[in-house]
């Protein structure tokens, strides 16, 4: 039931998200990746902030809120200087944040250090897909990336549940194995290999991807990791609940958090 839950979200959602990344505006296209970075980041804040005492207060979750649809609305100009701007505007906001509350909550600073890993993590990282997709044949890329990245996950889970005897990180996800890992980076190269050629249409360029589909798929193995020790520190099983048969908004993206700046270097100094 799991599987087939994971697959029918998969199936809905697809059409809806290639749609506008093709047919739709680079500003329909930020919103969309604005709304999918707030999920996230209020994902995140509640990860991180699981073990405290006092839950996070509405204004930082208003200044990472924020800091979200700036940064990927920003990044419609496609300059980084406004980007830059943007993040030191947050952090002026978040300074301003811990001296109103100096004196009531001692832990202020390491909440707003977690806050600020949240805004590098999440919004800065989605907002490259703004850069990405206004490249020539962007919105094929970025499919491309997706692709990917989802072929590891894909190529990991099935590969692992079947084959798996080799703990990965057994203290940070138990379920993860070695022979999943290596079977999802497979898995994402052929499928990266084979959407090059149907759509690129260039021998050369697909096997210069391949050497960039491995980097992409082993930066979103890493993210995966990352997330996972976020959440076992927590105490938490998954992100959320708005995904079915994935869980919540941050599961479904965490490998591809720190896959988006890999294929971005590629993109911009190799391809």
């Amino acid at each position: 039931m799991q599987h087939f839950k994971r697959w029918l979200t998969a199936l809905l959602l697809i059409p809806f998200i290639v749609w506008g990344i093709i047919k739709g505006s680079i500003l329909l296209f930020a919103a969309m990746v604005s709304a999918v970075s707030i999920l996230a980041t209020f994902e995140y804040l509640d990860i991180i902030c699981a073990n405290d005492s006092d839950s996070i207060s509405p204004v930082s979750r208003v200044i990472s809120y924020s800091a979200c649809m700036a940064l990927i609305m920003g990044a419609c100009f496609g300059s980084w200087p406004v980007l830059f701007f943007i993040l030191a505007l947050g952090m002026m906001a978040l300074c301003v944040f811990v001296l109103a509350r100096f004196s009531t909550f001692p832990h202020i600073f390491d909440l707003v250090a977690r806050q600020m890993l949240g805004i590098v993590y999440i919004p800065l990282s989605l907002a490259l897909l703004v850069f990405i997709r206004n490249m020539e044949d962007g919105a094929l890329w970025i499919i491309w990336l997706l692709i990917v990245c989802f072929a590891n996950d894909t190529g990991a889970l099935y590969v692992g549940t079947f084959k798996g005897k080799h703990k990965l990180a057994p203290k940070i996800s138990p379920n993860k194995t070695i022979e999943g890992a290596v079977g999802g980076l497979v898995v994402s190269v052929l499928a990266g290999l084979v959407f090059n050629l149907i759509f690129f249409h260039n021998v050369t360029l697909a096997l210069v991807c391949i050497p960039c589909a491995l980097c992409v798929a082993v930066a979103g193995q890493v993210g995966d990791l990352f997330e996972s020790a976020m959440k076992r520190v927590g105490h938490i099983k998954d992100s959320g609940k708005i995904l079915p048969g994935h869980g919540g908004m941050l599961d479904r993206i965490d490998g591809l958090l720190l896959a988006i700046p890999v294929f971005y270097f590629f993109a911009v100094f190799v391809l």
